[in-house]
């Protein structure tokens, strides 16, 4: 059986979901601790990013008082608007500040589909036009191509929270086509726990979501520092 652990959860300030669906990929007795990011109305954008990270390392130099086993840091478009080298370091800069290991939801994509040999992706996600490109070059740097597409293309975080995971589930299903692979749902905020399954099953095919991928990556890495003895 999965180990519990203490799950340390950065998020938006906006982010109504990966608390709420977190603990239910994690073994009973798992806790988490959750600091918010504050932000604006707007999504995120490549002027925004450079002060939003910040005031992350601001936030999340608050688990040092704390005794998390491992720092989540779950929020996508903040990872990949950078690209991969920009996520390393903000990963770094996090694990300096709190003391702790430290996963991001953009890296966790792109290691998630490539520990599963997934190359061609069907994808969906809430964002404009410019990020959704951000998106696909950042996968597109781990071997990972997108095939098919589609999103929400919501402009604010107030839209974005109302999308609901029958929505979710509707625009996966419409996108997803036989040469994909795999099908990705990318944003922390938008709802994957009750409808991941269900897709498994429909389309015949692996159907993974940022928040599952990240609490599967910080499993992975609380494992890694911490072996069973013998």
């Amino acid at each position: 059986m999965t180990q519990a652990i203490h799950v340390g959860l950065m998020v938006p300030v906006n982010n109504t979901t990966f608390e709420r669906e977190a603990l239910g990929w994690l073994a009973p007795g798992s806790k988490q601790t959750v600091f918010k990011i504050p932000r604006g109305k707007g999504l995120l954008t490549p002027e925004t990013i450079a002060p939003y990270k910040q005031q992350a390392l601001r936030v999340g130099a608050q688990f040092a008082l704390t005794d998390v086993d491992v720092v989540a840091y779950g929020c996508t478009a903040a990872g990949f608007i950078d690209g991969p080298e920009g996520d390393a370091e903000l990963a770094r800069e996090m694990s300096r500040v709190s003391g702790k290991p430290v996963v991001t939801t953009a890296h966790s994509m792109v290691l998630t589909l490539q520990a599963a040999h997934v190359q061609r992706i069907g994808l969906i996600t809430p964002y404009l036009e410019a990020v959704n490109q951000q998106l696909k070059e950042f996968l597109l740097a781990g071997g990972i191509e997108v095939l098919s597409f589609d999103s929400f293309y919501t402009p604010d975080v107030d839209s974005l929270g109302r999308i609901s995971a029958k929505e979710v589930y509707d625009l996966a299903l419409k996108t997803m086509t036989q040469d994909c692979e795999a099908m990705f749902i990318a944003c922390a905020q938008l709802p994957t726990y009750s409808i991941l399954a269900q897709l498994r099953a429909v389309l015949g095919k692996p159907v993974f979501s940022s928040n599952a991928s990240t609490i599967e990556e910080a499993l992975k890495t609380f494992k890694a520092l911490n072996p069973p003895r013998s």
